[in-house]
Formats: structure tokens, C-alpha cells, sequence
């Protein structure tokens, strides 16, 4: 499967950035992925959209559906097995994703019933797809 992910502007907090990175190198084994910072501004919500135009949208959201890891990985599974072959996760900025970019979501994933920075839920997602891809090749990474 092929990833794009869409973030709200840059990433500033240097461990996140370094982490990111990490996760987004360690995935390129198993699925393309490539990274899109959309600028912040008035039309955020319209470059939002645009960049997961033509894509299965997953939108990062505390109202979304909490999955544990095994589940993420049958999930994947499930949405390749459905031809979906190109997927984009959309994490928005401080504030939240706009309504116009939840509302057109194939899927809204929440990560924890916590509040989390922006910069750190997008590192957190990108983990836990990568843990989700070693659970599916049955690699030793995740345990249980």
C-alpha cells in the first residue's frame, strides 16, 4: 500500500521530526510513504482536502474509533484486500481537523481518549502503522 501522510505545517518539535523520520525510513520496507506539509493559514481546511483527494482518507480525531495493534494490522489487511491501495492520514493542527475534512473521511481514527500534541499524534499513528505492518509480516517487534 502506498502512504501519504498530511500534516498541518511543519513539525517543530525536534523529537518529533527525528521520530517521524525514524518510522517513515523503518516503513519504507514494507509500503511507500511519503510525507506532505500542508501550510497553516485560511485556507488549511481547502489544502487539507486537496491533499487527500483521490485517497482512502484517515482522519486523525478524538472522536474517531480506538483500535488496539492487532486490530490496525487486520484492518490494513482488510482495506488491501478491498483494493484499497492508497491511503491518506490526515492530522490537523492544534485546533483540530476542520468539520469539512472529518466530515469526508473514509475512516477516523482515534489514537487515545488523552488529548495529544499534534506533532506527537502523528509520530504515535506512524508507530503504530508501522507496528501494524510488522504484525502482518510476523515479525518480533510486537508483543503480546
Amino acid at each position: 500500500m502506498r502512504w501519504r501522510i498530511v500534516c498541518a505545517g511543519k513539525p517543530k518539535l525536534d523529537y518529533a521530526r527525528r521520530g517521524i523520520d525514524f518510522y517513515v525510513e523503518r516503513l519504507r520496507f514494507s509500503a511507500r510513504v511519503e510525507t506532505l506539509a500542508v501550510k497553516t493559514g485560511p485556507r488549511l481546511p481547502e489544502a487539507l482536502q486537496k491533499a487527500g483527494e483521490g485517497w482512502f482518507r484517515i482522519v486523525l480525531d478524538e472522536r474517531g474509533e480506538m483500535l488496539r495493534s492487532l486490530e490496525l494490522a487486520r484492518r490494513i489487511s482488510a482495506w488491501e484486500l478491498r483494493g484499497v491501495s492508497r491511503a491518506a492520514l490526515i492530522v490537523g493542527p492544534a485546533e483540530g481537523l476542520p468539520p469539512a475534512v472529518r466530515g469526508s473521511a473514509d475512516w477516523s481514527w482515534s489514537l487515545s481518549p488523552l488529548t495529544l500534541q499534534h506533532e506527537l499524534a502523528l509520530l504515535v499513528a506512524l508507530e503504530q502503522i508501522y507496528r501494524a505492518y510488522t504484525i502482518k509480516q510476523g515479525s518480533s517487534y510486537h508483543r503480546e
